[in-house]
């Protein structure tokens, strides 16, 4: 069979793009810079903090873990995109916010003080090569009173958050200073993101 001119046979279609999370802020972001997904596969692992482990080596840890388990599952070899992002004072890592008695617990600690939010990013080729790359922002808050961390906690907006905070939400005006990439601590740094993504062949607008 002869096929039209420009035609690509299927055997030689692109692999797909997975995205290894469920998070709607990196799904956002990635159409933010012109790229979706062909599948979203969240990858669902153990995220405990290892007794020692520093928050850098954790967050790198769990997005390489994402990345492998997601292509376990794909049926067919892809890319598969993965991320972990850590909220850190110091080298305490905080909790992912479960409720407002943990949101309040966060913001109390951030308080008119500086912190960093790193989120690692890993790429799992088709070819079975595991990249993986991380971004940090420090950031600072002012001095919160605790009418401004009380109504934020009732809000619930800090529920299910790195830190017990969305930066792209109400918990911005918290904001002092910001040093490094604002979409990393929004859930994905684009500029890394993207670099990788071109660097391995993904096609990226």
């Amino acid at each position: 069979m002869t096929l039209p001119k420009g035609a690509l046979p299927i055997a030689s279609a692109r692999p797909e793009l997975v995205l290894a999370s469920e998070s709607p802020r990196r799904l956002a972001l990635l159409a933010q810079a012109g790229i979706v997904p062909a599948h979203v596969a969240p990858a669902a692992i153990d995220e405990s903090v290892r007794r020692g482990e520093a928050p850098r080596s954790h967050a790198m840890r769990l997005a390489r873990e994402k990345a492998l388990a997601a292509g376990d599952r794909h049926a067919r070899p892809a890319f598969v995109l993965a991320a972990d992002t850590v909220v850190a004072c110091g080298r305490r890592i905080l909790p992912k916010a479960q409720s407002e008695g943990d949101v309040r617990a966060c913001l109390e600690l951030l308080s008119g003080r500086s912190h960093q939010v790193m989120t690692a990013v890993a790429l799992l080729t088709p070819d079975g090569r595991l990249h993986a790359r991380l971004a940090l922002t420090r950031v600072r808050f002012r001095r919160l009173e605790a009418s401004a961390i009380a109504a934020y906690a009732e809000s619930r907006e800090g529920i299910d958050k790195a830190g017990g905070y969305a930066i792209q939400g109400r918990a911005e005006i918290f904001v002092k200073s910001i040093n490094g990439s604002y979409s990393n601590v929004v859930g994905l740094p684009l500029a890394l993101t993207v670099t990788m993504l071109q660097g391995c062949g993904v096609p990226v607008p």
